[in-house]
């Protein structure tokens, strides 16, 4: 993948026009809102703004769901008839692709107010420099992986992204550039998604790295260039709260950086 400007500001606009869905459909969430009612508001959102496939449809998660209290098997991350209630954490996920390009995003968010989720909503916001700092360093993404775990643990907080296929905290970004037909598979991701990610699986194996950032060894080394939807996902009191936030880090041959920072956690976070 190049970073050349023009094809940042492509995944750039995308990334926004995301998280613009997820803010649109966060601000009409009510009580009695299932998760299936939002992700269908996303799904349609976005392709009535161009959005012509996807690297997963859209994903909800409402209540102790956030934290992936219980999930043991990929089909309980599809969305369910859970419905929203006043003080409920939810997390809105998708990745929409248009042109090729593709943006991977996580918006963390509560019905109302809950202290809980406010406190677990704090101790993320420090990954995000944490994260960016350790790739600075040049440290292996194994190496990163177990830092972040260790902080998590040291808040008292528990990691929830090791519950992700792969137990990832990330994985590289590409343009999407196969032909052929395009339909969603298992209710979730893009067939040309599958087909890509399966060649950067081989390219990468074959360069002794891997497209996916976990804690194992195929992680253990140097930040590869190119882009990554890194997704840090925090939970708490008991895996009934969660949160997380994705968005794309840039990763050149000797520095790092997020793709934005107008984006709705930044605002946030910088407010508080």
């Amino acid at each position: 993948m190049s970073n050349r400007p023009a094809d940042l500001d492509r995944f750039r606009d995308l990334q926004r026009l995301a998280y613009e869905a997820a803010e649109h459909v966060a601000s009409r969430l009510e009580p009695g809102v299932t998760e299936r009612m939002a992700t269908r508001a996303l799904r349609r959102w976005l392709e009535r703004h161009g959005v012509d496939d996807w690297f997963h449809v859209p994903f909800a998660w409402f209540g102790e769901r956030t934290a992936f209290r219980g999930f043991r098997i990929p089909t309980q991350f599809l969305p369910t008839n859970r419905r929203l209630a006043e003080g409920m954490p939810y997390v809105l996920d998708c990745a929409p692709v248009m042109d090729g390009y593709v943006a991977d995003i996580g918006y963390s968010g509560v019905l109302g107010s809950n202290p809980g989720w406010s406190r677990l909503d704090h101790d993320l916001s420090g990954f995000r420099v944490k994260i960016l700092d350790l790739v600075r360093q040049r440290r292996t993404f194994r190496e990163i992986y177990r830092e972040v775990d260790a902080e998590i643990a040291a808040q008292g907080n528990r990691n929830r992204h090791q519950v992700y296929p792969g137990r990832v905290i990330g994985h590289q970004v590409a343009r999407i550039r196969l032909g052929g037909p395009r339909f969603v598979v298992f209710e979730s991701f893009g067939i040309r998604t599958l087909r890509t990610v399966g060649r950067e699986l081989v390219k990468e194996r074959l360069e002794g790295r891997s497209p996916l950032w976990a804690g194992g060894r195929a992680s253990a080394h140097p930040p590869t260039p190119g882009l990554w939807a890194v997704e840090p996902h925090l939970g708490t009191d008991g895996d009934r709260i969660g949160a997380k936030f994705e968005e794309i880090l840039v990763v050149t041959d000797d520095d790092a950086y997020w793709l934005d920072d107008d984006l709705p956690h930044v605002r946030r976070w910088s407010l508080s």
